[in-house]
């Protein structure tokens, strides 16, 4: 049994659900440095109850703590104030989106046209595409057919993509509503604060109405260390930007932070809305970064040992198409075996993940 990371999706494995009754585990200890006490949180991750005769490698999806952890986030934010508009990216589920929305979401962050193509087919309307979009055909046509049926905001940091909003969006039943993406320090897409005022300027000389700034404050994931110092910087760099477009004479009501890490620590200030995704889930990557108590792990990959004749190891049927075969710099192996934590998957092939094996276990 393994936890994964989150980031790249598993090719091909059966999923399953299952609502094991367990009792709440107590939190660790802190104690070391940053990444000794992330590996002490992993290590606290517990053994979940399996359903039987999962043909493995196989997904698992505990209900009872993805509804605890929909639960968590959504309490926490609306004691702050603040808006929780959820990422579809993680799980692409309609019915695990149904299941955030009734907990409370105000609509839903996706980050491709087909994944809001998805829920405006299941009736699922308030999406935010957080992406700059390149509107060449047949995505322009794809996105004012999405506009004829309902309103959407739409991220942009550029004037041309600007502009080509706005030509794929004329004659069409709803006009996009845009948010300016600001970055706040992961030097992925964004301008910066002082740039805001004249792309916003740009926008609305293309028949466009600038809604508010977002930003994605994925340098969070440097390490443990780096989740107070990004989620600063996504507070500073947002008001920033809000202030810098309202003394230019524009207000913009949404400021709108996101990741998991640092949901719960951006969520004051000037921000109204937070954008995490992972959260519904969760992995060891969160708990190692505190972004996730040891217990709210809500999705397990479930393998088998197929050969242990090399001394020191065994080998699982669950590879780098399952597990992924990248991993945090900070992070040992490519993911944690709740029953033995001192075990560490140190490689993986597509179909073979490799398991060293301390001596004596």
């Amino acid at each position: 049994m393994t936890v994964p990371e989150l980031e790249h999706p598993a090719d091909g494995v059966t999923p399953a659900i299952a609502r094991p009754a367990r009792a709440d585990p107590a939190a660790p200890a802190a104690s070391g440095g940053a990444n000794e006490l992330a590996d002490e949180r992993t290590r606290a991750i517990p053994v979940p109850e399996l359903p039987p005769g999962l043909d493995t490698p196989c997904l698992v999806v505990d209900l009872d703590i993805v509804e605890r952890n929909l639960a968590r986030m959504q309490s926490q934010l609306d004691a702050r104030g603040v808006s929780l508009r959820p990422h579809f990216k993680t799980h692409k589920s309609v019915a695990l989106a149904r299941l955030q929305l009734e907990a409370g979401a105000h609509g839903l962050t996706v980050g491709t046209i087909g994944e809001a193509e998805v829920l405006v087919e299941a009736g699922i309307g308030d999406l935010f595409i957080a992406y700059p979009l390149w509107l060449d055909e047949p995505k322009a046509g794809r996105l004012g057919a999405l506009l004829d049926r309902g309103p959407l905001s739409v991220g942009v940091d550029s004037a041309e993509s600007a502009a080509r909003l706005a030509l794929a969006s004329h004659g069409r039943r709803h006009r996009p509503a845009v948010l300016l993406e600001i970055d706040s320090g992961e030097r992925r897409t964004g301008v910066t604060p002082d740039a805001a005022p004249i792309l916003a300027q740009a926008v609305r000389e293309a028949g466009l109405d600038v809604i508010g700034v977002y930003t994605h404050g994925g340098h969070a994931y440097a390490g443990p260390s780096a989740v107070e110092s990004a989620a600063a910087d996504e507070m500073d760099l947002l008001r920033a930007a809000r202030d810098a477009l309202r003394a230019a004479g524009i207000e913009a009501p949404v400021v709108s932070a996101g990741s998991t890490p640092t949901a719960l620590r951006s969520a004051a200030g000037s921000v109204t809305e937070e954008r995490p995704g992972t959260y519904v889930f969760n992995d060891r990557q969160q708990v190692g970064l505190g972004g996730a108590p040891s217990d709210g792990v809500g999705l397990f990959v479930a393998a088998t040992v197929v050969s242990a004749v090399v001394p020191g190891q065994v080998v699982i049927d669950a590879g780098g198409k399952t597990l992924a075969k990248d991993r945090p710099a900070w992070a040992e192996g490519f993911g944690v075996l709740p029953a033995y934590p001192d075990a560490r998957i140190v490689r993986t092939y597509d179909y073979h993940g490799v398991v060293a094996i301390p001596e004596g276990t």
